[in-house]
């Protein structure tokens, strides 16, 4: 709304007539949400309500810098390996993480320092089994 409000008429009306004409214009029309009841609606809501939503509504990672969605990649690519149905598959999976860690670590990428390592492929296996070593 660009327009200021006419001197001596009340907000009230003044915004009453802009909804109007907008209305008449069919500015309202074809909303995304149109007749759809308003999310959380009488729910109490945490202080920080609206970056959780985003969050979820994008997964966690989109719209992260390149050095966060690597760290959450590679947090995925370990739970991967410990589930694998091999030991050769597990070593594919951590061999193909580390080959981008590495990568990353000699090319850096935007977003916070990256802190990440690359997995110790052994150390990986030993969890995998449950033997000693493992967490």
């Amino acid at each position: 709304m660009t327009q200021r409000k006419p001197p001596g008429m009340d907000f009230e009306s003044w915004i009453d007539r802009q909804i109007r004409e907008a209305q008449e214009r069919g500015e309202f029309d074809d909303l995304p949400s149109a007749g759809k009841p308003l999310p959380d609606a009488g729910r109490a809501l945490e202080e920080d309500w609206w970056i959780k939503r985003k969050v979820r509504e994008e997964e966690g990672s989109a719209g992260l810098p390149p050095s966060l969605v690597l760290r959450k990649e590679a947090e995925t690519a370990r739970a991967r390996a410990l589930a694998a149905r091999s030991d050769e598959e597990a070593r594919a999976i951590i061999g193909e993480m580390n080959a981008r860690i590495l990568d990353a670590l000699r090319k850096p990428l935007a977003g916070p320092p990256l802190t990440l390592m690359p997995f110790d492929v052994d150390e990986v296996l030993r969890e995998r089994k449950g033997a000693p070593g493992g967490p």
